[in-house]
């Protein structure tokens, strides 16, 4: 069996800089990650526009306090000496009032927020998953199953936890800045000129945060991506784990791809985090300068002691945002970073598109001919050279060879799962290249020997591959393949959920269900890639039995390891090497004592 190369395997992520290979692919500037991002708030503008109200009309009605705050103080006559208890009564009912309307507007804007988060993420999640159901099985047979639900899962959700709540904070806060400048402009202009020393140092600052923080961002988001695909492939390999008694290497390798993900995050959050502390810095100084002038102003009768408290609440509220829309920087590098391994899946070429004038292949005889056809999964390493056999429609034809030899091989292609470079492969005498993908895979009926059950009943896992199908159909093909009476000792019978891919059902069961699963497609040919490879001998001969009376009037494909299964073909072929070095039937290839009879012999021979 050859399979492409997986370029991110678990000994292969020990190197630091595997990171960078994603990132040479994926990194693009921020404003047209942010136009993207932007596109799906876009299709839920009503949403965004009702939170950008609600938070405006919140804040402006808080904004309104320090104003009142002010009035309130000089009623109170302190350099005056003239109390005015009314207005002072009024105006702290007033900001009574506005506070409390604030605080409702700013929850609704909060539910709203959630909601708007909720569709951004479902989108981004629906898009993500159908762009992998485009996406060619090369794209699957080189990545790590962990890798990619880490972009499904992580990546979409660092986007969204920053993404849909960032953005109307953002322009929040750039509102609270504008009404507090123009609030101090109208109360003491000239406290003002304090923040033309502060305000370019805050925008230095973030420029130069900025620049740090998103590469180690973007390494993070990597470095997760690497642990979760070697926990998934860890995980899912722990029979094997504990058969060789490999735990303690694993949980040493775990350990690593561990502190690499836990160093990338601390790297990224601390850069990240010295950002809220430097600016915090910054408005300190902001404020203590404020004060400093303001007292000056206050001492030669320069402005009343209401002006400057509702100066400083304002300049508060000036620079208080502007830490706020840093911070909101720092959280979106992350969200950028994730974006982009998100954006990198969606920008993936998908499988190429059928022929302009493809036509649909129906009637299927099952005359397969493949001719002189070249390959390799890798284009620097052929491995089918000149392959060249034929497949007479309801012919019986088996593959051996020894491993490595490109049997599956011959089955991606047939399936246009990878396509050729050079020759042809016509069914019916149409090149495959020339009807659509769907009509040739619907021509296959395909068993492999990984078995795939899904969370469902046995029924449904049965009818998985037919609509519309009834229980005595289910039924029938449970009988034809030996699993009925397994079927009927489970506590529901046909409605017994599976779960866990099969938890408690032993590997031939499993692939007997796939068998039957397959009996009930009418597709008039069969891949068979060492489907009985699962059954004791006894199981293997009861479904032989049966599969013979399927096989009828369909091509067949078989991959075998036992030879003793194959004896009956009509046509073996013996692959070495990428080509077919010999074909016959059993006895033929036998009596030429060839690579057949060595593979027949040296197999027998082994027991």
């Amino acid at each position: 069996m050859t399979v492409p190369p997986r370029f991110a395997r678990a000994g292969d992520m020990h190197n630091p800089n595997n990171w960078q290979e994603g990132r040479r692919h994926t990194s693009q500037p921020m404003h047209k990650t942010f136009a993207r991002l932007w596109k799906y708030l876009g299709r839920e503008r009503k949403l965004l526009l009702l939170a950008l109200g609600l938070m405006l009309l919140s804040n402006a009605f808080a904004l309104v306090g320090p104003k009142l705050s002010g009035l309130a103080i000089d009623a109170i006559g302190i350099q005056t000496g003239e109390v005015r208890m009314d207005l002072v009564l009024t105006y702290a009912g007033a900001m009574v009032v506005l506070y409390v309307l604030s605080a409702l507007l700013q929850y609704l804007q909060s539910k709203t927020s959630l909601k708007l988060s909720r569709r951004v993420t479902y989108q981004l999640r629906k898009d993500v998953f159908n762009k992998l159901m485009t996406l060619p099985v090369r794209y699957f047979d080189e990545r790590q199953v962990g890798d990619i639900i880490s972009v499904i899962s992580y990546d979409i959700d660092t986007v969204n936890m920053s993404l849909s709540t960032d953005i109307v904070q953002i322009a929040t806060s750039s509102f609270t800045i504008l009404f507090s400048l123009i609030m101090m402009l109208t109360i003491l202009p000239q406290l003002v000129l304090v923040f033309c020393v502060t305000v370019p140092i805050s925008i230095l600052f973030t420029r130069f945060i900025t620049k740090r923080v998103r590469p180690l961002f973007r390494k993070r988001s990597w470095k997760l991506g690497e642990m979760n695909g070697y926990a998934e492939e860890m995980i899912g390999g722990q029979k094997t784990t504990r058969a060789y008694g490999r735990e303690e290497q694993i949980i040493e390798g775990f350990r690593m791809k561990n502190r690499e993900a836990t160093h990338a995050n601390d790297v990224a959050s601390g850069v990240g985090g010295s950002f809220g502390s430097g600016m915090n810095f910054i408005n300190n100084l902001s404020l203590t300068l404020v004060s400093i002038f303001g007292g000056i102003l206050l001492l030669r009768g320069g402005a009343m002691l209401g002006d400057i408290s509702a100066f400083v609440q304002y300049s508060r509220k000036f620079t208080g945002p502007i830490n706020e829309i840093g911070n909101i920087i720092s959280d979106l590098q992350s969200a950028f970073a994730a974006a982009e391994r998100v954006f990198a899946l969606l920008d993936e070429a998908p499988e190429k598109p059928d022929a302009e004038n493809a036509i649909v292949l129906d009637h299927v005889a099952g005359d397969v001919e493949m001719s002189h056809v070249r390959f390799g999964y890798d284009p620097q390493k052929t491995i089918i050279k000149d392959l060249s056999l034929r497949a007479d429609p309801g012919s019986l034809i088996a593959i051996v060879g020894p491993t490595g030899a490109g049997k599956t091989t011959i089955i991606n292609l047939l399936m246009r799962f990878y396509d050729i470079e050079s020759g042809t492969i016509k069914i019916d005498d149409n090149s495959i290249y020339d009807v659509t993908r769907h009509s040739l895979r619907s021509a296959y009926t395909m068993v492999l020997q990984d078995t795939w059950l899904f969370d469902g009943t046995v029924f449904e896992n049965i009818a998985y591959g037919k609509d519309g199908v009834t229980m005595d159909e289910v039924v029938a093909a449970a009988k034809t393949a030996g699993i009925h009476g397994f079927v009927r000792r489970l506590p529901k019978g046909y409605d017994t959920v599976i779960t866990g891919g099969g938890t408690g059902i032993s590997k031939g069961q499993k692939q007997m269900l796939t068998i039957a699963r397959a009996m009930l497609l009418d597709s008039k040919m069969l891949i068979l890639d060492e489907a009985t490879s699962n059954v004791d001998t006894q199981t293997e001969r009861r479904i032989q039995k049966a599969m013979r009376e399927l096989m009828k009037d369909r091509t067949c494909f078989v991959i075998a390891h036992r030879l003793s299964t194959i004896r009956h073909a009509d046509n073996i072929l013996v692959m070495k090497g990428g080509n077919v070095v010999e074909q016959g039937k059993h006895e033929e290839l036998m009596a030429k004592k060839g690579e057949y009879a060595k593979l027949y012999k040296s197999q027998f021979e082994s027991y």
